[in-house]
């Protein structure tokens, strides 16, 4: 074989190949859009429902992947009206980022989900804080807690690395030197159930937090701190002094300090620092991985996509880039 019939027959074998790598990825795309629809629309199996006047009758718009009512002749997409509102990405790639972040138990950073997407840093930081957002629906229901609760509080944010120094190093304790940043996530978690978080200034203020997410029937659980001798005003208590010991025969707060590990794990070891203004997101997908912890992740990314699909559009992550007020 010549030079000339090699070239040919590698251009040949090339464009084969690309060929079938586009249909394969078209196959994807396909199923991937019927997934989302199936999502939106689980009633009806799938088939388009006229978010606006509520009409069953739809015309496809193939082209655009769009439909038309045909009652209100309102256009409108699979995502409309959705937190995937205005989307760009493919539903394949949509559908890559649910799977990535359902798989990993301890948050993913978004330089590697970037990488993985082949997509901007920017472009994977508002997708997976709009997934958050999805998954948030699940963990701020509005619902009261029941059952035993445990309480407890944890620090984040608001490092500040002591200077080189000894001579010039300050008493980081003291208000003056701090940052500000320094933030309190307290957490109340039923023993056989749902995970709540709450983000605030002091660990204190979780009093009021429990009186207004627990039922008054519930016992808690809780350490040593003085400020939560208050919930012995309206509730059953157990407390455990961890300066002596961490549990002492059932009376233990070891469910909420697992929830605290894997968030710090998350914050430290995947992202390496949050700020304040995102704590709660990252709070809410810690507290949604840790209740469902023993979910297979194909149901995980079902999960996700469902609430996708119910959550409306975000206000704070409209768009590719977040919008300020």
């Amino acid at each position: 074989m010549d030079m000339m019939a090699m070239a040919q027959h590698f251009l040949l074998s090339a464009a084969s190949r690309t060929t079938s790598l586009r249909a394969i990825y078209k196959a994807g795309e396909d199923a991937a859009y019927a997934t989302f629809c199936a999502m939106r629309w689980p009633e009806t199996n799938g088939e388009a429902v006229c978010p606006q006047c509520g009409n069953h009758e739809t015309y496809k718009i193939t082209t655009r992947r769009k439909f038309k009512c045909k009652g209100c002749a309102h256009q409108f997409s699979v995502t409309s009206g959705t937190i995937f509102a205005s989307r760009k990405m493919d539903f394949v790639d949509l559908l890559a980022a649910i799977f990535i972040l359902v798989n990993a138990s301890k948050g993913v950073s978004m330089v590697q989900l970037s990488r993985d997407l082949d997509c901007q840093y920017k472009t994977a930081f508002v997708l997976s804080h709009k997934l958050r957002e999805a998954m948030a629906q699940e963990v701020q229901t509005g619902e009261v807690l029941q059952g035993h609760i445990e309480i407890d509080g944890a620090y984040f944010s608001g490092h500040i690395r002591p200077a080189n120094a000894k001579v010039d190093r300050v008493d980081l304790r003291l208000k003056r030197h701090q940052t500000g940043k320094r933030r309190v996530v307290v957490a109340l978690r039923e023993r056989t159930g749902r995970t709540l978080p709450f983000v605030s200034m002091s660990e204190a203020e979780g009093v009021a937090l429990a009186n207004e997410n627990v039922c008054r029937t519930a016992t808690m659980s809780a350490d040593e701190a003085s400020h939560w001798d208050a919930l012995h005003m309206g509730h059953h208590v157990d407390r455990v002094n961890h300066s002596e010991i961490y549990s002492d025969h059932g009376k233990h707060t070891n469910m909420v300090e697992s929830f605290f590990s894997r968030l710090r794990n998350m914050i430290k070891g995947q992202h390496h620092g949050v700020s304040p203004q995102y704590l709660h997101q990252y709070a809410n997908h810690s507290a949604w991985l840790e209740d469902n912890r023993r979910t297979d992740n194909g149901t995980l990314a079902q999960l996700v996509v469902s609430n996708a699909m119910d959550a409306p559009v975000s206000r704070s992550w409209k768009g590719y880039w977040q919008r300020t007020p």
